[in-house]
């Protein structure tokens, strides 16, 4: 694999974590959000990854291979989780019955996902940044 794979597979990391931090954002942001309705709630949302292949030529058996060269993200899914209905007729959003309700969103889970994604993009930065000072000492090899 040559220094410029690497640094499209860093980059493919890079944009996946980025979409995962923005949607880990935007459950927190919606945490304390109430609504009248259980369809009008928001729901927690969860980035789908997948690893992302290109073809290669025959590997040394004569059988057709393939080499990773970055990830993608392939959906965006709604928690499954069931929603919080809290008791309090008093408040205007309450339905007919007194209830309002509240996403699904667990704020432990949604920061303990934010440090990990927060690493991964580092880590991803990092191999960027290991990978340019590689090419540079290539290319300074031939002065």
């Amino acid at each position: 694999m040559s220094l410029f794979k690497i640094l499209d597979v860093a980059a493919s990391g890079l944009a996946a974590q980025n979409v995962r931090l923005n949607l880990t954002a935007s459950n927190l942001a919606n945490a304390d959000a109430v609504s009248s309705s259980v369809g009008g709630t928001y729901r927690a949302r969860h980035p789908v990854f997948a690893a992302v292949y290109e073809a290669a030529a025959l590997e040394a058996d004569g059988a057709p291979g393939a080499t990773g060269v970055g990830v993608t993200v392939t959906d965006v899914l709604e928690s499954k989780e069931p929603l919080k209905a809290d008791y309090h007729p008093e408040h205007p959003l309450a339905d007919e019955r007194g209830y309002v309700y509240r996403p699904n969103v667990n704020t432990v889970e949604e920061l303990a996902n934010m440090i990990s994604a927060s690493r991964s993009y580092e880590t991803n930065v990092e191999v960027i940044n290991t990978s340019k000072q590689l090419l540079l000492r290539t290319l300074s090899l031939g002065q």
